[in-house]
């Protein structure tokens, strides 16, 4: 049957939360004879009191170094977990996505579709730009102070009784899933956090899973190669379950294609099974923009204008459109007009997205050398500019020096600074050295993201460019500045 494209209306599947009280270590000072203690769920009053219990646990994505192995990343915890939530995974039918670029944008463009085609639908992202809450949202709206509290209770009681040490991720993705089923979404749109195969989003049931453009990332942990890389990637893939790729290069496709065999299932690349073209152009309305078309025998979506700035997002704008014709085959009901107008109605924080107009100020959250290169050519093609300084810091777990060469391509002047709330960012002493040996353009460094912005609205009139970049850590607190400095100006 069909699923029906009206708002859900079933009551809230009731996921188990009730803590118990379990013994769970032994020791005394100097007798023999052990004295069992039973270990306690923190009580967590409030929001606050919930998010420092999540701080309190392993956070990979600030780790200096992390091993990629089926100890630290393996899906064992996670069942262990959602069974004791009462396996809320199981009720949710799921988009996955997996990708080196592209997950956040295609995800976004998605999950606004099938909102406009009337499906409640819940959207799980990573990282996060200001808050937390960003990471699990429902129609567009984060889930509630309220909600993640009592949701955060429920896994700390679950933690306890299952004897488990759990990860922050582990924590989110479990949060997600409880969210979405006690809400009763009728399709879930999951953004995969690292690599694919051990991310503990793949113990979900997809319709569909999508692969978007793979390049070098995360080399010390997935692979040196991109084909290396590739097959970390698919391991999303499930036994009858449609897979859908962006063209990638020809050694990346045939991975791909082996992965998909092995898993039993077919993969269709963008472009090539699947009719797809895109092109430029400007007019009066929309200014420069990319178009794109894409046609199968159930669906036909021409010259759409893509929502997001940037030839990338084309490929990404056409995996996206891929991915709904192929709900579409597994029985959700979508009209074309409904999915066009969601698509005009995406909105993703922290890609291209200009947050002040004097100076012009655009954050986008480009943390490896292929995103830098396809940033500085859609500023170049979308953004007229004189002169384009970068606000720029990464982590120092980054391909660095691929990063720095497409910077000095791309920008007239650098100010190098570090994001405060990443231990792995990358001094910026180290990085002016190092990019000094690959250019000599301009640079000069600054202790924190504020004195950078201050350097760089000296450092430009009014035709030119602020660009913040190289990392979501860094785009996190730029956005978290210019928003304190409007409410500011507002209030003045």
């Amino acid at each position: 049957m069909a699923p029906s494209t009206k708002r859900s209306s079933k009551k809230p599947n009731k996921t188990s939360g009730k803590g118990t009280k379990t013994a769970t270590r032994s020791g005394g000072k100097t007798s023999r004879a052990s004295t069992k203690t039973r270990v306690r769920a923190p009580k967590l009053g409030n929001y606050q009191d919930a998010k420092a219990w999540l701080f309190d646990h392993v956070d990979h994505e600030r780790a200096r170094a992390v091993r990629y192995d089926t100890k630290t990343f393996g899906l064992n915890r996670m069942r262990k977990l959602l069974a004791e939530l009462g396996d809320p995974h199981t009720q949710i039918k799921a988009v996955h996505v997996a990708g080196t670029k592209g997950k956040g944008s295609t995800c976004a463009m998605v999950a606004s579709m099938l909102q406009a085609c009337g499906y409640t639908t819940g959207l799980y992202s990573s990282p996060h730009l200001v808050d937390l809450r960003e990471r699990i949202s429902i129609d567009g709206q984060m889930i509630s102070y309220h909600a993640i509290g009592e949701i955060f209770q429920q896994i700390a009681r679950a933690e306890v009784k299952a004897g488990l040490q759990l990860t922050y991720f582990e924590i989110m993705t479990a949060a997600a899933f409880l969210h979405f089923a006690e809400q009763a979404v009728d399709i879930a749109v999951l953004e995969v956090g690292l690599g694919g195969r051990l991310d503990c989003t793949n113990v979900c049931d997809p319709v569909v899973t999508a692969i978007t453009s793979l390049s070098l990332d995360h080399t010390h942990i997935l692979g040196e190669t991109v084909e290396e890389i590739a097959k970390e990637k698919a391991g999303i893939f499930k036994e009858g379950v449609p897979a859908i790729s962006v063209d990638q290069d020809t050694s990346v496709r045939e991975v791909l294609k082996q992965c998909a065999e092995e898993a039993g299932t077919t993969i269709e690349f963008s472009g090539r099974d699947i009719d797809f073209s895109y092109r430029f152009e400007a007019n009066r309305e929309l200014g420069p923009h990319t178009r794109v078309c894409l046609t199968t025998d159930r669906s036909r979506f021409e010259h759409l204008a893509v929502p997001l700035k940037g030839e990338h997002q084309a490929h990404n704008c056409g995996l996206a459109l891929s991915i709904i014709d192929k709900l579409r085959g597994a029985g959700f009901t979508m009209s074309e007009d409904d999915a066009v107008r969601g698509l005009d109605a995406t909105d993703l924080p922290g890609r291209m997205e200009e947050v002040w107009q004097a100076p012009r100020v655009i954050l986008d959250g480009a943390h490896n050398e292929a995103s830098i290169q396809a940033l500085i050519r859609a500023l170049g093609a979308h953004v007229t500019y004189d002169s384009l300084v970068m606000v720029f810091g990464c982590g120092e777990d980054k391909d660095v020096n691929g990063m720095l060469k497409q910077v000095a391509l791309g920008a007239d002047k650098v100010i190098f600074t570090q994001a405060q709330s990443n231990p792995r960012a990358m001094e910026a002493d180290d990085l002016i050295r190092r990019f000094s040996e690959l250019s000599g353009k301009m640079a000069q460094t600054a202790r924190n993201l504020d004195d950078a912005l201050g350097l760089a609205a000296r450092a430009v009139s009014r035709e030119d460019l602020i660009v913040v970049a190289g990392s979501f850590y860094l785009v996190g607190e730029a956005r978290s500045y210019f928003q304190k400095l409007l409410t500011k100006k507002r209030g003045a």
